[in-house]
């Protein structure tokens, strides 16, 4: 491995609620295989925050498979659209959110991101994760 190689973060973000209990999930993408994927449980909040939280988890671990190009991409367009710079934040919680993604992206040398549908497979399998993660906390609960 080396610290040029191209790798895919997709992401996802869940919450059962507006705000409700809320996780996140990423899968990590190398020459078209997984190598990665998490997901974790937020607690209370909304969508957006659990698809930001989502990016930044992801981010942290992609650390681990390269330091050079890194695809993001999400089946958020609202989350893809502001960290691009399209949308502007108007939401103070979000903006301090896309500021700890932008501090965590200074540690690739090019990050890109895009909105993909979630019927991508990919966004699938963190979509699943998000949800095992939300019913594993839900029976915990009982």
């Amino acid at each position: 491995m080396t610290k040029t190689d191209a790798v895919t973060l997709y992401t996802d973000g869940a919450s059962r609620g507006n705000p409700g209990d809320a996780a996140w999930a990423y899968v990590i993408v190398r020459d078209g295989s997984v190598v990665a994927g998490r997901s974790g449980y937020i607690g209370t909040a909304t969508n957006n925050v659990a698809e930001y939280h989502a990016v930044i988890n992801g981010l942290d671990a992609a650390r681990e498979f390269t330091g050079g190009r890194l695809e993001v991409r999400s089946d958020s367009e609202l989350v893809v659209r502001q960290l691009t710079g399209r949308y502007r934040i108007t939401k103070e919680h979000l903006a301090g959110l896309a500021e700890e993604v932008r501090r965590r992206m200074r540690h690739f040398a090019e990050v890109r991101f895009e909105s993909v549908p979630r019927e991508h497979p990919c966004i699938q399998v963190a979509d699943r994760l998000c949800n095992e993660t939300l019913d594993a906390e839900r029976r915990g609960r009982r």
